[in-house]
C-alpha cells in the first residue's frame, strides 16, 4: 500500500481534507493523490419527456435536451478539475511535492474499492447532515466497505498534538493498537489509551498489553480506565485532556446489531469535533 488518497468534493470541507491529507502524506512519506469522483447519483440524468410532447416536436426537443445534459456533464467535469487544481495548490503550499490529481466519473465506493490495494490512508470530510444514527450515510458505507485506514476530518484541520485511542480489548481495537504502534503517522505524539469499563483485573491486563505494545515502539502512553457510558465518557475525557485526534476500531459488530441498537462508531464520528482515524 502506498498512496494517501484525499476525496475532494468541492464543498467547504475540501480545504480541511486537503490539509489533513497533506499532513498525513508528509508524516507517512507517501505520495498524495487528490481524487474527485463525479458520482452517478450527482450526475445529470438524461431527460425523457417523450410521452408528454407532441410527435412533430418530439425529436427536436429530445435533441436539445440531450445537448443540454451533455453540456451540464462537461461543466461538472470542469468544475471538478478546478477543485483538484485548488486542492493541489494548497497541498503544495503545505509542503507536498507533486500531488497527483485524478478525476473519475462513476460510483465513489466502486472507485475506492478499485484503488484499495494501493491505498495507505483514505481522507474524507465529515458532512454532518449525511450522518444518521442508523443505516444511510455514504461515509458510513465507505468505512464499512473498505479495509484501509480512514481519516475523517471536520470542517477545519490542525495537525494534532495529542492522540486518544478508544480501546475496549476487542480484536478490532487490538489491531488498531498494533497499527498505531507500527506506523509513523502518529510517531512522537503523546497517546492517551482509554478504556471505558469496570475496574477489574481483566481490564487492567488488557490495558497493560496495549500499553506494552505501544511503548515497545517508543510511543509515549498514558492509560485510563474510566467508568460510564462509552460515548459520553470518551467525549468527556477528550475534552478534559485536550485531545485533538481520536483513533478507534471501526464497526466491530454486525449490521443487524447496529440496526437494532445503533453503532458506537457512527455516533462517535457524528458527534466528534476533531479528526477521527478509523482502523479495521
Amino acid at each position: 500500500m502506498s498512496d494517501v488518497i484525499a476525496c475532494i468534493d468541492g464543498t467547504s470541507l475540501s480545504t480541511a481534507v486537503s490539509d489533513a491529507a497533506a499532513w498525513a502524506a508528509l508524516r507517512l512519506d507517501a505520495p498524495l493523490q487528490l481524487l474527485h469522483v463525479l458520482d452517478r447519483a450527482e450526475s445529470p440524468t438524461p431527460h425523457d419527456l417523450s410521452g408528454s410532447i407532441g410527435f412533430d416536436s418530439r425529436e427536436l426537443l429530445l435533441q436539445e435536451l440531450a445537448a443540454l445534459d451533455e453540456k451540464r456533464g462537461k461543466i461538472a467535469l470542469e468544475q471538478g478539475r478546478l477543485m483538484l487544481e485548488a486542492a493541489a495548490a494548497r497541498a503544495v503550499a503545505d509542503g507536498v511535492t507533486a500531488p497527483q490529481q485524478r478525476q473519475r466519473h462513476g460510483d465513489l465506493i466502486e472507485t475506492l474499492v478499485e484503488q484499495e490495494q494501493s491505498t495507505r490512508l483514505l481522507v474524507m470530510g465529515k458532512h454532518d447532515h449525511h450522518l444518521h444514527r442508523h443505516i444511510g450515510s455514504r461515509l458510513e458505507s465507505v468505512v464499512r466497505t473498505l479495509h484501509a485506514p480512514i481519516l475523517v476530518t471536520p470542517p477545519t484541520f490542525q495537525p494534532p498534538q495529542r492522540v486518544m485511542i478508544a480501546f475496549d480489548g476487542s480484536t478490532t481495537s487490538r489491531k488498531a493498537v498494533d497499527r498505531v504502534a507500527g506506523s509513523p503517522l502518529l510517531r512522537g505524539l503523546p497517546v492517551h489509551l482509554v478504556m471505558v469499563a469496570a475496574d477489574t483485573p481483566a481490564h487492567h491486563n488488557q490495558l497493560a498489553w496495549a500499553r506494552h505494545t505501544l511503548e515497545a515502539n517508543e510511543v509515549s502512553v498514558t492509560t485510563a480506565l474510566v467508568p460510564g457510558e462509552v460515548e459520553r465518557a470518551l467525549c468527556d475525557y477528550r475534552q478534559q485532556q485536550g485531545v485533538d485526534l481520536m483513533v478507534m476500531g471501526a464497526y466491530g459488530h454486525s449490521v443487524i446489531r447496529r440496526f437494532l441498537v445503533g453503532s458506537t462508531t457512527t455516533n462517535m464520528i457524528r458527534d466528534a469535533t476533531i479528526p477521527v482515524l478509523l482502523l479495521r
